[in-house]
């Protein structure tokens, strides 16, 4: 068989393959991967349907890959008899579309009119709105194949009792339908708890009951004062052990007093920790008032519960009657431990041994048999679903990832652009969602992109996002990080955006031949504004210790002294001389310059000033050139979990269009009444024509053109300084040092 031929195209600056028919998603699979622009993208901060992703992504591992994006053509160009219509991206199919000769197709489309039919639809397509609802299109039915059954699974009232029984006690499953529901192994467990728990009590005999119907209530007695009982008795053997320690083992009056000054309606806990009873050498526990207050209406429980049965005239009892009435609970504890299907206490023993004897197993297994023999038909309507997302949304994630033409169609937003930011009077569109900002702008600045990192944040979201927005356009001037900006999401959705960080890099020729002009009047602006604040700093110290010094002086009776270096004429004549050397340098320097400038006619002025220029932006502007020759998206992809496998250029035309500008409109606007007065044309026009004509004048004074009206400029009859001047000034520093 031949291999499909292949059609290619460059698309920003790239050779890359044509996907633009079905055959060729058909074919896709004969692809060489070295051809792809994309290798593996990640199913996060991507606009597209999340349960497209999902299904994409066959292996759960957060990303799609290229053998996932070649099993789904395969799938797809199976089950539809023209591939062609993939490149529709309808959210429908036509019934007609199925291909009825692979058993799949054959099977989906008996599906898809299963779905219609349940819905009460009559059409001749199926679209995704149809099976986003699975509860509603299962909702009439009363099998779908999930081995779940309902109540509605039955029209017997006997047998709908037993599925809710079962329902109340193993906590059911939910139904294709939305119902709760029981499964198979829930039936089962269910019958076995009831079997389990029967056994169980029906093993109980009288010997297993001391206290009849209350012994359960009389356990719980026992064991609520238990460990205080057994405390009692230990402080009464060490009181009969030694005398002396009776009074500390007791609640002491001492002990007491610490909260006699509180109400002790609140000091229960507190009270509560002092013995159960006095402490006697007797050991004997009274179970009437005289017991701790704190205990009394525990022990009056189990008085009557307990010992009233055993010990009905008792007034005090030992430690060997209270180990009498615990071994009575022995037999009961361990009936009690070997408990089984508890899950069907609460239905009670009498509806349990009805439900036993008239055992219902068989036929509710028999019903989820037949609800599970519509699985595959039923599976088939999830497969519909499935078909449905991925012929509407699979050819737009191919041009996001074979070809990359979604990025640069004008009218299309590729799928990793997650919306536009507003700041400072133009529209970015370029912006993408960052999951892991320091990833990100370790991999930002070799895209060579000028790049604005902002942090976004909305009333209507409590999750932050951070955005990467490309800058493509206009200049840079107002641009700095803790600029608040407006960004709206692809939803429409506004979030507050702030600057967080800034990659610097050329935007265009223009800026850059600016470039060098801006960072020198930055560096002017900071060393005036550095030199004033130490000035500043200066005076106010100066004025501060004037201050500070002036109530000590006045309290001296003395104005403080202000000290005045002496004159020094010396000193002086140096600095003299040593200013007229300078300047006498400089006016050399200028000279010559001058001497040579003047010799040039008025073209060679005009080239001499474009060298300058160009000796100062040149550099600036061949750097952005190569720069923004270079620009590439795929570092900012890569970083977000991208394997880009070509470049993704972005040149000066392609990113205009990524940029859009604040334009004015052509048409008159309404004066501004605060604007600063301007100067009148007429004036304008008469300085602009005076300036030439001294322009004029000068050059050609400078070039001996004006010797007819007795002007000369001779500059071959210069004079030079006489020596015995610069003798002079030598002699006068030699005089100073």
């Amino acid at each position: 068989m031949d291999k499909y031929k292949w059609n290619f195209t460059t698309i920003g600056g790239v050779t890359r393959v044509c996907i633009d028919d079905g055959q060729a998603i058909a074919h896709l699979n004969e692809l060489d991967q070295k051809l792809w622009t994309v290798l593996s993208c990640p199913v996060q901060a991507i606009e597209l349907d999340k349960k497209t992703l999902d299904i994409l992504d066959s292996n759960g591992d957060g990303k799609i890959h290229v053998n996932e994006m070649v099993a789904a053509s395969q799938w797809l160009t199976k089950i539809i008899n023209d591939p062609d219509l993939l490149l529709k991206k309808d959210d429908f199919i036509p019934l007609s579309a199925f291909n009825e000769d692979d058993a799949e197709g054959k099977q989906l489309k008996a599906s898809a009119i299963q779905i219609l039919k349940n819905l009460g639809l009559e059409k001749d397509s199926i679209s995704i709105s149809d099976t986003a609802d699975s509860i509603a299109i299962f909702s009439k039915t009363k099998f779908n194949g999930d081995g779940v059954i309902t109540d509605f699974s039955t029209e017997d009232a006997e047998l709908k009792a037993v599925i809710a029984d079962c329902i109340a006690t193993t906590g059911g499953t939910m139904d294709r339908s939305g119902d709760n529901g029981i499964t198979a192994d829930q039936i089962e467990q269910f019958y076995a708890a009831l079997q389990q728990y029967k056994a169980w009590k029906d093993a109980a005999g009288d010997a297993e009951f001391p206290y009849g119907e209350n012994t359960e209530a009389a356990l719980q007695a026992c064991l609520a004062v238990k460990d205080k009982v057994a405390d009692y008795f230990m402080r009464c053997k060490l009181a009969a052990f030694n005398s002396d320690s009776t009074a500390k083992l007791d609640a002491t009056a001492e002990r007491i007093a610490t909260i006699s000054d509180k109400d002790l309606s609140l000091c229960n806990d507190e009270i509560a920790q002092y013995p159960l009873a006095r402490v006697t050498a007797a050991g004997e526990l009274p179970v009437n008032e005289s017991v701790n207050p704190a205990w009394q209406s525990a022990i009056a429980k189990l008085k009557a519960l307990v010992l009233d049965v055993d010990y009905p005239d008792a007034t005090v009892i030992t430690e060997a009657e209270w180990n009498t009435i615990l071994s009575k609970f022995a037999a009961y504890t361990a009936w009690k431990s070997a408990k089984a299907g508890d899950i069907v206490e609460k239905l009670g023993y009498d509806r349990i041994s009805e439900l036993l004897n008239n055992n219902k197993k068989e036929a509710l297994l028999a019903i989820v048999a037949e609800d599970k023999a519509l699985e595959c038909e039923a599976n088939a309507i999830d497969a519909v679903d499935k078909l449905l997302h991925l012929y509407r949304d699979y050819y737009t994630l191919l041009c996001n990832f074979v070809t990359f033409s979604e990025f640069y169609k004008p009218k299309s937003k590729a799928l990793f652009l997650a919306g536009n930011l507003f700041i400072d009077q133009r529209c970015c569109e370029l912006c993408i969602k960052v999951p892991d900002m320091a990833k990100s702008a370790a991999s930002s600045s070799l895209s060579g992109m000028y790049i604005l990192y902002c942090d976004c944040v909305a009333k209507h979201s409590a999750a932050k996002m951070t955005i990467a927005a490309v800058i493509t356009d206009g200049d840079i001037n107002d641009l700095r990080v803790g600029k608040n900006a407006i960004f709206y999401d692809r939803d429409g959705k506004d979030w507050d955006a702030t600057v967080v960080k800034i990659v610097d890099n050329p935007i265009s020729i223009r800026q850059a031949f600016f470039s060098p002009y801006r960072k020198m009047a930055e560096a002017v602006e900071n060393t005036i504004n550095k030199f004033a604040a130490e000035k500043d700093a200066k005076i106010m110290k100066d004025a501060t210790s004037k201050i500070s010094a002036a109530p000590a002086a006045a309290a001296a009776g003395t104005a403080p002294a202000e000290v005045k270096p002496p004159f020094d004429i010396a000193k002086f004549a140096g600095i003299f001389a040593a200013i007229g050397m300078a300047l006498g340098a400089l006016g050399t320097a200028l000279a010559t310059v001058f001497d040579k400038f003047i010799d040039l006619s008025i073209w060679q002025v005009l080239l001499v000033i474009v060298v300058l220029l160009l000796v100062i932006s040149g550099p600036s502007m061949l750097m952005a050139k190569m720069k923004l020759r270079k620009r590439d998206l795929s570092p900012l992809l890569n970083a977000n979990g991208w394997a880009m496998n070509a470049k993704v250029k972005v040149n000066v035309k392609f990113g205009a269009t990524l940029t859009k500008l604040a334009k004015l409109p052509m048409m008159p606007v309404k004066a501004d009444p605060f604007a600063d007065k301007e100067m009148p044309k007429w004036k304008k026009w008469t300085i602009t024509i005076f300036v030439a004509l001294v322009a004029i004048f000068a050059i050609l004074f400078f070039n001996n053109k004006l010797s007819c009206f007795g002007l000369e400029w001779n500059k071959n009859n210069k004079e030079e300084a006489p020596v015995e001047v610069v003798e002079q000034v030598e002699e006068d520093i030699t005089i100073t040092e």
